[in-house]
């Protein structure tokens, strides 16, 4: 791996709206090649930021997906055994069963090490993962190291990745983990944000329709008894809907109509609720 690598600058993806504070820690977390931890609700963009970082600095993204039962050697390594044996037994392989590395397959930590170029990795939801996994799993990219047992070969990072952490705080983190990473808590954007937001991606969308989408969005997650409001992403979704509809009219909007709410929420309860005081709305 480099001593140094090459200093470079986060300034926001095409379609990323980027605050600076949030600027600010991603380009200090590269220089001090430290994990950035990101949390937030569902759909502030925590996932999307590394998406964002690995298009505008033109680097490969690799994600890896934490689930609840997953072993940290899975994120590392693989050693294909049932295949080893298969070949052993019936001898159709091209590959030599005497040498173990043939079954070794890279998982994704082990994939962004080997790599000859630097990547994003993304290590996406880390808190469905147990307390051992996280901080073993920080050990491991703190050493920018790992070994494979079975052929008593070290595995050296050859660049170090940008490593993007992102947690939905279903479970806590453990101390040790906190203190080895930067933070950022990802707010929900902001109306004056969300407009920003809109308009990288309807460009060209009338500004009274956005308005008032945007206002309709807002007043639907402030609704009580919501348990997942909808998020940006369902709001791109709703504004697509409504733009690909022929008989869709602002005005309707207007008066209280809101159509596609199932575009919006998710859940029947949520929906109920929504579809429940849409139609009052149109009856005041």
């Amino acid at each position: 791996m480099n001593e140094t690598e090459e200093r470079v600058q986060f300034e926001g993806g095409a379609k990323y709206i980027l605050d600076p504070d949030l600027k600010q820690i991603v380009n200090v977390s590269m220089a001090l090649e430290m994990p950035l931890l990101l949390k937030g609700e569902p759909g502030t963009g925590k996932t999307m930021l590394a998406y964002a970082i690995a298009e505008s600095l033109h680097m490969p993204l690799i994600v890896l997906n934490v689930k609840s039962s997953m072993k940290l050697i899975d994120a590392l390594y693989q050693y294909d055994t049932l295949t080893r044996l298969n070949d052993s037994r019936f001898g159709d392989s091209s590959r030599d069963v005497s040498n173990i590395e043939e079954y070794i397959r890279m998982g994704k930590i082990g994939q962004a090490f080997v790599s000859d170029e630097r990547v994003v990795l993304l290590i996406d939801e880390i808190d469905k993962a147990d307390t051992d996994f996280q901080d073993d799993m920080l050990d491991i990219l703190e050493q920018m190291q790992f070994d494979i047992i079975e052929i008593d070969k070290t595995i050296k990072a050859k660049h170090r990745p940008v490593i993007i952490i992102t947690s939905n705080s279903k479970k806590d983190l453990s101390d040790p983990f906190l203190g080895r990473c930067n933070f950022h808590h990802i707010a929900f954007p902001d109306r004056e944000m969300m407009r920003e937001i809109v308009q990288v991606h309807f460009p060209d969308l009338e500004e009274r329709l956005a308005q008032i989408c945007i206002d309709t969005f807002y007043k639907l997650r402030d609704l009580p008894a919501i348990e997942k409001k909808p998020a940006t992403r369902e709001l791109i979704n709703w504004i697509r809907a409504l733009k690909m509809d022929p008989e869709f009219h602002i005005e309707s909007l207007q008066k209280g109509h809101v159509p596609y709410l199932g575009v919006l929420f998710k859940k029947s309860a949520d929906y109920a609720v929504a579809l429940s005081r849409t139609a009052r709305a149109r009856r005041v």
